[in-house]
């Protein structure tokens, strides 16, 4: 029996993009396409099979541990990054700036989309929801660098609106103006949730 049921929700990709693996900085360089293979986008920085701990998991792993690389691509809403733009006080915020692989139209409140969930493209690609990609700092110098004064909002702008994180299930491509169908885990949201939150 299947674990995963497709939906009716989908969402068109709008842009596509890449952060090159040389250089410190977040941001992307625009594609039209991108080929995904095992390890995710090709010749992209945040691709591999495995990566070091970050601050999402320090509660999980020392910072720097070698784990499973669940956050080999970062996918915005496109309405989610324009909301974040007017609370900024921008007409818009370049996907480049935001250090975005996908960015995605159609899926209301996409942010929170069930962890495990899939997202699959025309040609059977499919990537895996990890979780939603909290807001940082990173993003924020790259727009206070072009839109002086607006940056530096941008961590409290952006919550619960940064997209989310994800990994390729199954190898393929990706093109600007694709399909991608939402599937999500055919199981009730556990009972006991708000108190494993309230730790």
């Amino acid at each position: 029996m299947p674990a995963l049921k497709p939906t009716q929700f989908s969402a068109r990709i709008t842009w596509l993009g890449r952060v090159p693996v040389e250089g410190d900085s977040i941001r992307s360089v625009p594609v039209e396409s991108i080929e995904l293979d095992w390890a995710g986008p090709q010749d992209e920085r945040h691709a591999g099979l495995t990566r070091p701990s970050c601050s999402r998991v320090t509660s999980q792993h020392k910072r720097g541990t070698e784990i499973a690389n669940a956050r080999q691509l970062s996918i915005v809403a496109a309405e989610d990054l324009a909301e974040i733009a007017a609370t900024l006080d921008l007409e818009a915020i370049d996907p480049v700036l935001a250090g975005a692989t996908l960015i995605l139209e159609g899926i209301p409140d996409f942010s929170h989309i069930p962890p495990s969930s899939r997202l699959q493209g025309p040609d059977g690609a499919t990537l895996v929801i990890d979780m939603e990609n909290r807001p940082c700092n990173l993003p924020a110098r790259e727009i206070e660098a072009e839109h002086k004064g607006h940056g530096k909002a941008f961590k409290s702008a952006a919550k619960g609106k940064r997209g989310v994180t994800a990994w390729v299930e199954r190898p393929g491509t990706l093109s600007i103006g694709d399909t991608l169908t939402l599937h999500i885990p055919d199981q009730p949201v556990w009972a006991h949730l708000d108190a494993a939150r309230k730790g």
